[in-house]
């Protein structure tokens, strides 16, 4: 654990247990405490807890079904320890296995926090066994607990992470909906083991069957890893091809994956999208494998069917990536695209405005400020600011305008890397043009 997060987590870890021993120790409780009861509990959570669901790059567990009978039947006092306690009893497995260094016992307890708060509201509120009539009482605790647990994971993000604020909600409302699912169920069970402390083996079919769907669902997370570790090695084989064929066009293409990864968090591109995208930026000139050598490296002017042929690498780009199907397949699409004007006088579909995937309309835009911006034989690179004012001049003609916008405020900012090689373009716009052609291949 780096220093800093060992630093943090380890004082959240220390005040954590200071808080709950305080509680523990001076808090009244109204129940008699059931030694077999709690022993009883602090396993079933440590059960529940080994129940794990991926969710982005962590994951969620059912602890609300063994979090609220601890509030509703457990002293109240002792609940935050005893939630500890099955906490560190969950990840013992991981600690003998290997798979988590000791060290983490730390980020279990300084997780805890969201117990206290429900505690100093039943506490307050409804300290005797649970019934049906205080059902708002825990409504509330459960609010409380969201409160808390939302709190130290801002504290515990601006400390160590800092992500963006956006996507630490999301991310939490996301694992909030898997407790406020499970809530009402384990409430009411709860009721019925006031009474009867045998109610609560109700649970042990459902964690059966959440431990199946989990072990199921971890089994396709882990193929959907493997598959998507398989599509970037094919991407990086292709690139690997693409350089070996001619380096300055695999240079090019990897420049402009920079500013397409800036202009992409700058028009907000979901996540989702994102990999398509970075694919497409890196395998758009993909189909100049297929093009003669005599013709991608000729010096002099290109006759007109040498032309089309250069202009034909879009489909042939689209050929390759559809023999490798699924998520490159639907690549090809993007990167046939990657030429389309927003006007409509683009090539090879003549595709205008919106018809135009949006992938493909940011790759053109990086791709001609790249080359606009790269050496010629007939011309030194033109300045950034030409180049700029270039997009600005053919913005709602050649290009998507939005685009533009976002593409000269990333560069003017300067959150991309300016990278300018590639031979390709210099045949190209070296070459005299066949009538009717478009200027900017």
């Amino acid at each position: 654990m780096p220093r800093r997060e060992a630093l943090v987590r380890g004082w959240s870890a220390f005040a954590f247990v200071v808080v709950a021993v305080t509680l523990a120790a001076t808090l009244p409780s109204e129940r008699e405490p059931d030694l077999l009861l709690i022993g009883a509990l602090v396993a079933g959570y440590a059960v529940v807890s080994r129940v794990r669901f991926e969710f982005g790059d962590t994951y969620v567990v059912p602890e609300q079904l063994l979090f609220v009978p601890m509030l509703a039947v457990a002293p109240l006092p002792m609940v935050p320890l005893m939630v500890a306690a099955g906490a560190v009893l969950a990840v013992v497995p991981d600690f003998t296995r290997g798979t988590w260094h000791w060290d983490r016992t730390i980020t279990t307890l300084g997780d805890c926090w969201f117990s206290v708060g429900p505690v100093l509201v039943l506490a307050a509120l409804a300290p005797g066994p649970a019934s049906l009539a205080a059902a708002e009482f825990y409504l509330l605790a459960y609010v409380a607990q969201l409160a808390g647990d939302l709190a130290w994971t801002l504290v515990r993000d601006r400390l160590i992470d800092r992500v963006p604020l956006g996507e630490l909600v999301r991310y939490f409302a996301g694992c909030a909906r898997v407790d406020a699912a499970l809530s009402p169920i384990a409430f009411l069970v709860a009721v019925s083991a006031a009474e009867a402390p045998v109610a609560l083996l109700a649970f042990a079919p459902l964690v059966w069957l959440l431990e199946i769907f989990s072990r199921d669902r971890r089994e396709r997370y882990a193929a959907a890893l493997e598959l998507n570790r398989a599509y970037r090695g094919t991407v990086m084989l292709l690139s690997d091809v693409l350089e070996f064929e001619d380096q300055h066009t695999a240079e090019h293409s990897r420049s402009v994956v920079d500013l397409v990864d800036a202009v992409a968090d700058e028009l907000d591109v979901e996540k989702g999208a994102r990999q398509e995208l970075e694919f497409a930026a890196m395998l758009h000139d993909v189909g100049k494998i297929s093009i003669p050598k005599e013709i991608l490296f000729k010096s002099s002017p290109l006759t007109a069917a040498e032309y089309e042929v250069v202009r034909n690498h879009t489909i042939e780009g689209q050929f390759i990536l559809d023999r490798v199907g699924g998520l490159l397949g639907r690549v090809g699409e993007v990167v046939r695209s990657c030429h389309e004007r927003w006007d409509g006088c683009g090539y090879p579909d003549g595709l205008e405005g919106d018809e135009i995937p949006l992938a493909a309309r940011i790759v053109y835009v990086c791709d001609a400020f790249n080359a606009m911006t790269t050496d010629r034989p007939y011309r030194a690179a033109l300045s950034t600011d030409v180049a700029l004012q270039e997009l600005r001049d053919h913005s709602g003609a050649q290009f998507d305008p939005r685009v533009v916008e976002a593409l000269v405020k990333v560069v003017e900012e300067g959150r991309a890397a300016l990278v300018t090689t590639d031979h390709v373009r210099r045949v190209l716009v070296a070459s005299k043009l066949p009538q009717g052609a478009p200027s900017r291949p």
